[in-house]
């Protein structure tokens, strides 16, 4: 009955805990990085991990618990027992993200009483010297008893705990702590038995148990006062007692196993419910030493645990924090991981890094496209840098080394040809800035009909190019960055929406400046359409 009813509620217990705290789990790891968390003498591993001088962060400071418990207890012995209560208070303190250490007392009042009869002259146990009262009292031929114990038991232990789930690389610091543990315990107990109704034995004749075992029991506790008035046995089983005080109490030394599960409510306040199993070296606790097995002392307590300590010097007891949170936020996200520079060489200096570039030695000035080749817009083999003809006729091929076609020149292109060609004029001077949003590379509606304008003052004024210029703070990576993206933005807006040649978009950026807007002026200069994202491991995709 014991056990199934010990087996029902912590089933209960655990399905409970488990539907009302959810399983989620935060990533923060900003502990690994907060040397005001740390003792002086960890300082100086500390500071070289903050320094990239070496790789592992010291051992934080953290909060003890402080646990209180109360719960179910039992004695599993020779003896059928009864569910009794207890309690308890500890002290625990984390060795590492997996040990830790809890030291603390544990009391509790158990109970049992058989549904059978004993006779005092034939029952095992009671040869040899030792005190019995069911052998002192019930002399008589015939005379029958019935065993029954009040143990109350008191207990010191250390007990090193094991938690299951400290690390993991598939959560962040979990709200859960599935747990295991192992320790030494010294106990006292005090084993009494109620022999006597009065000054007078018990008619334990008087009980039918013929009927159910239930039935039995409740006869005898109709029968029974609450007196318990004569200390148990003790006799030649009592091998592993170290030692006797006054009043029949025992002390033993004793092994603790057991486990639990704890849910973290806040950062100070988790709850759970622990399984402890207490094996005495002994065999006394329930008031008959039969010296056939040794009984078992178990609990089932329900835990509330208090974390101790400042929050401002100390950590969460380290089984609450996962230590790989801060490997794995490191790896997608770097911080404060020592990156190498970023170094996009580009020999020829055509905008177009030697990576991608396939004309690596393109002249000075000569315009190429996006693979870094010089521009031949006529098609003609000679690049635009070099061709006198830059549009020559299909109908003219092929050139000669300077470009020029094959074709008849007529009089009047001769003389226009030997003059000095007028200077290009470009009518189109200073245009409208477009405003982005802070950290957005999103086109606004204003922004959209400002770069509309520009396309249609472009499309009028054919010999003009547009200098597209962002600014950026020069000791802000991500804002050299994001500037780099916003020009991108514009001169794609204006080459795909508006169909705005790519030669004539001048690709530039420089420091001061708003660096929420870009910047447009008209020239007749040239340059790159493009230039080599300054931090593409930052860029923004929106």
């Amino acid at each position: 009955m014991v056990s199934r009813k010990y087996f029902a509620l912590l089933v209960l217990s655990g399905l409970i805990a488990t539907a009302t705290f959810a399983q989620k789990s935060d990533a923060g790891y900003g502990w690994v990085l907060d040397s005001s968390k740390r003792s002086v003498k960890n300082m100086p591993q500390q500071n070289e991990f903050m320094n990239n001088q070496y790789p592992y962060p010291s051992k934080p400071r953290s909060m003890w618990e402080l646990g209180v418990s109360g719960g179910v207890s039992y004695i599993k012995g020779d003896v059928s027992s009864k569910l009794g209560y207890g309690g308890g208070l500890s002290f625990r303190k984390a060795l590492s993200h997996v040990f830790s250490v809890r030291l603390g007392w544990q009391g509790a009042f158990n109970y049992g009483l058989d549904s059978r009869t004993s006779t005092g002259l034939s029952s095992a146990g009671f040869s040899g010297p030792g005190h019995n009262p069911w052998k002192d009292i019930y002399t008589s031929a015939g005379d029958k008893f019935v065993y029954n114990y009040r143990t109350q038991a008191h207990q010191l232990y250390a007990d090193v705990i094991t938690s299951l789930n400290a690390f993991s690389g598939y959560r962040g610091n979990p709200k859960v702590d599935y747990y295991v543990l192992a320790g030494y315990s010294y106990n006292s107990f005090d084993v009494d038995v109620n022999a006597l109704n009065g000054n007078t034995k018990y008619n334990f004749g008087s009980i039918n148990y013929n009927q159910s075992k239930k039935d039995v029991k409740k006869d005898l506790k109709d029968l029974l006062d609450k007196s318990y008035e004569n200390n148990a046995s003790f006799g030649d089983a009592n091998t592993g007692t170290t030692s006797r005080l006054s009043g029949n109490q025992l002390l033993h030394h004793a092994l603790d196993l057991g486990g639990g599960v704890s849910f973290r409510v806040t950062d100070r306040i988790n709850i759970g419910v622990e399984q402890k199993f207490v094996l005495p070296f002994g065999d006394e606790l329930d008031g008959k030493a039969a010296g056939i097995s040794r009984d078992i002392w178990s609990t089932t307590q329900f835990r509330i645990n208090l974390n101790m300590g400042s929050s401002s010097k100390n950590v969460l007891p380290l089984w609450w924090l996962n230590g790989n949170n801060y490997i794995y936020n490191e790896v997608n996200q770097p911080k404060h991981m020592k990156l190498p520079p970023v170094v996009l060489p580009d020999a020829d200096g055509d905008g177009v890094t030697d990576q991608f570039d396939m004309e690596p030695n393109t002249p000075s000035g000569s315009p190429v496209d996006s693979h870094g080749v010089s521009r031949d817009t006529d098609g003609d083999g000679v690049p635009d840098a070099r061709d006198k003809e830059p549009l020559t006729a299909r109908d003219c091929f092929p050139v000669d080394a300077d470009g020029i076609g094959k074709c008849p020149e007529p009089p009047c292109c001769a003389e226009i040809r030997n003059m000095r060609p007028p200077a290009p004029v470009c009518a189109i001077g200073s245009l409208p800035s477009a405003q982005f949003k802070s950290g957005s590379l999103s086109l606004t509606a204003t922004a959209t009909a400002i770069l509309n304008s520009v396309a249609q003052q472009m499309n009028a004024n054919p010999a003009c190019n547009v200098r597209v210029n962002g600014y950026y703070d020069a000791s802000n990576k991500r804002s050299q960055q994001l500037s780099w993206d916003r020009v991108n933005t514009v001169i794609k807006y204006l080459v795909e929406k508006q169909g705005i040649s790519e030669s004539r978009l001048i690709f530039n950026l420089s420091g001061g400046g708003d660096v929420n807007t870009v910047d447009m002026m008209g020239t007749t200069e040239s340059g790159p359409n493009t230039v080599p994202a300054p931090f593409p491991n930052l860029q923004k995709s929106k």
